[in-house]
């Protein structure tokens, strides 16, 4: 496997991993923050699962209904099906990205960004893990068990 292809697998199952193991969590847990975090777990899964939308959305031109926002309450298996569909949507994109070239427009201090396809595919990599990594947090901090996602684990259950 391609090693780009073999990193998305990972952000997939992460957070797929990460997100079936919140949807048993009671709402108190859903709503609780750690500091140094997002916000709260729903929140932050909530980030995470729509900035990865919008990060296909800038490489792809496409706009998929319906639409995840930031400061909605889905329930968590509406944000699993949410990533699930955008799982396969970065599935298609990788099988072509070589063919791929994305500009995005100046936005605040940020200037006109031509040939933007790395920095699209780095920035949905590094914002998943990171917020993850907060989700995680938040779970520790409340003393409830943490999802193992480090690439080990994913070897362990995707190539073992």
């Amino acid at each position: 496997m391609d090693p780009l292809d073999e990193l998305f697998a990972l952000h997939d199952w992460a957070t797929r991993r990460l997100l079936e193991h919140c949807a048993s969590l009671p709402a108190s847990a859903l709503s609780a923050s750690a500091p140094g975090t997002y916000g709260s777990l729903l929140a932050t899964l909530v980030h995470l699962v729509s900035a990865d939308q919008r990060y296909l959305e800038l490489l792809t031109g496409e706009v998929v209904e319906p639409r995840l926002r930031e400061g909605m309450e889905p329930a968590i298996p509406v944000l699993e099906d949410h990533f699930v569909r955008q799982a396969e949507r970065w599935r298609r994109v990788l099988e072509k990205v070589d063919l791929v070239d994305v500009t995005l427009p100046s936005r605040g201090s940020w200037p006109e960004m031509p040939h933007a396809r790395n920095l699209l595919i780095v920035q949905a990599l590094t914002h998943g893990g990171d917020h993850r990594t907060h989700a995680c947090t938040i779970l520790g901090a409340l003393g409830l068990p943490v999802p193992d996602l480090d690439g080990w684990a994913f070897w362990r259950a995707n190539h073992l």
